[in-house]
């Protein structure tokens, strides 16, 4: 009696209907987990989908929060948490600015950019070689208006975002009535960079406050006279609720 012959490609069709049912059930799956998420991780999951080649945040590769990562800095801030995407704003101005506001000779750097767990500072420096405004006075120099013009039309993109402004002088001992003057003079340049900024875009319903501290608050590791200590700084928030950021970076930087 002959043999049959052997087909090695029969019984095999139900391989292929076991992967098309495994691979229909991991995408049933994968649907249930996705609809009982939050709206954040839709918004990363749309994110990724639309450009994967970028991360959503600074603190994880995926496209889904680190949250270890996340509750570590969230211990530093004051607030609950914060957005994928409001982090992701506040990095890409950031960078923007940096690109706009760099220069090799940092120690004479005009701007100085810090990412906090508030939120972005932006250290203006009226530095004698390259002052921002006129000696003894809240006019702004020509190169003054042009960093807080630069300034304005980078923030005004980001209308979420809440701005304080902040003046501030160095010690000095050669000015008579010298602790009033110096209260006056930074509150009104805080003041004179607030009204610079609307110019350029930024409306006022996103200022929330604008302060002069003299001479109390030098930038740190600087003696008091140092003339780094007179400047305006510009702290953009988080317009709802300030969070933690997922990590501090610092650079100084100046046209």
């Amino acid at each position: 009696m002959a043999k049959k012959k052997h087909d090695g490609h029969s019984g095999g069709s139900w391989k292929v209907a076991y992967a098309d049912f495994i691979t229909a059930m991991m995408a049933l799956f994968l649907c249930l987990w996705l609809t009982s998420q939050d709206q954040k991780i839709k918004d990363a999951v749309e994110r990724a989908f639309r450009n994967p080649f970028s991360s959503v945040t600074k603190e994880s590769t995926g496209i889904i929060p680190n949250k270890d990562a996340s509750s570590t800095f969230r211990q530093q801030g004051k607030f609950s948490s914060i957005s994928a995407i409001e982090i992701e704003a506040m990095h890409h101005l950031s960078e923007d600015l940096a690109k706009l506001f760099h220069d090799q000779d940092t120690s004479q750097a005009s701007v100085k950019l810090d990412v906090t767990s508030e939120g972005l500072s932006i250290n203006v420096f009226d530095r004698s070689q390259k002052p921002i405004f006129n000696p003894g006075t809240d006019q702004f120099t020509d190169y003054g208006g042009w960093v807080f013009n630069t300034l304005a039309w980078e923030i005004a993109r980001y209308t979420h975002f809440r701005i304080e402004l902040e003046g501030h002088t160095e010690t000095t001992t050669n000015v008579v009535n010298e602790s009033l003057q110096k209260w006056e003079l930074s509150t009104e340049r805080a003041n004179a960079a607030r009204r610079k900024i609307s110019e350029g875009g930024v409306t006022e319903s996103q200022i929330c406050k604008v302060s002069g501290f003299a001479d109390t608050m030098p930038m740190p590791d600087t003696q008091p006279t140092d003339e780094s200590n007179r400047r305006v700084t510009v702290l953009v928030k988080i317009k709802d609720s300030i969070n933690s950021l997922p990590e501090a970076i610092s650079s100084d930087i100046t046209k």
